[in-house]
């Protein structure tokens, strides 16, 4: 009898048994699911590349060439990123119509799940700007009044004080930011589009670029209010100096006209 109590197990024995049985399959599973997920990743990736790269022969690869790097039709797409793939696909940009001083914005012929394979693919030829996420471009919580400063400061002198746009040399022109994504205007000041400078987190940081998007909203949405009455376009100067020279003057002439007129007929009388 003794001998049996000496081999029989301690009460506790099999729940310290069940614990390290636990911990065994939480450490096997820390070691192989990350890496299962990151596999996944990768191969999903693969693919949008490969996707993105067959899209990309039929539809650019005439004026960018096979790989990317350029013609005389068109620009090295090497080191753009996909932030600018996604802007200029996304507003109907590209692919162009025809060549000229700049390309019209026009009705978008892809998806977004092909614009994404194609932004894919060119950000696989070289590293440059990714696609911003919706936390970076939204304008909730962002400055209003230091948006219109910087807007003013960086950007007003081609599109205008309140982004309606305005004309450039050379048959150039800033497009008008009215009704344009939050998303592709951040995008734009990231890669700097044709003729429009780009402006990196070094130059204007994520909160600028979301103060900016914020002024634009303001001053170009549905409840804006014009407290000087009628804005004649939101021109600015070029505006208001020719209403002013063609009703202004041409008023004064009238009256001077008139004026003239009665003081003639007054003195035959």
């Amino acid at each position: 009898m003794k001998k049996l109590s000496a081999r029989r197990r301690h009460p506790l024995a099999a729940v310290v048994v069940l614990f390290i049985a636990l911990a065994a399959c939480a450490g096997l599973y820390t070691a192989f699911a990350p890496a299962d997920k990151a596999q996944a990743d990768e191969t999903a990736q693969s693919l949008a590349i490969e996707e993105g790269k067959k899209l990309y022969a039929v539809g650019c690869a005439s004026c960018h060439g096979t790989g990317g790097q350029g013609t005389s039709d068109g620009p090295s797409l090497v080191g753009v990123g996909a932030a600018a793939v996604d802007f200029q696909v996304g507003t109907g940009r590209m692919p162009a119509q025809q060549p000229g001083a700049q390309v019209p914005r026009k009705k978008v012929i892809y998806s977004q799940a092909e614009i994404d394979q194609l932004a894919a693919y060119i950000a696989s030829l070289g590293a440059g700007p990714s696609i911003p996420t919706r936390e970076e471009y939204s304008p909730e919580g962002a400055d209003i009044a230091k948006g219109g400063e910087l807007f003013r400061t960086n950007c007003a002198q081609c599109h205008n004080f309140t982004g309606k746009g305005g004309a450039l040399s050379k048959g150039k022109y800033a497009p008008t930011l009215e009704g344009v994504d939050p998303k592709h205007i951040y995008e734009a000041m990231q890669t700097g589009p044709q003729n429009m400078p780009s402006f990196p987190d070094t130059t204007l940081t994520e909160k600028n670029k979301q103060d900016i998007i914020a002024y634009l909203d303001a001053v170009n949405s549905d409840k804006t209010v014009e407290p000087g009455g009628l804005s004649l376009g939101g021109l600015g100067p070029v505006s208001e100096g020719l209403f002013a020279w063609v009703f202004g003057l041409g008023g004064l002439i009238a009256v001077a006209v008139w004026v003239a007129a009665r003081t003639a007929k007054a003195k035959k009388s």
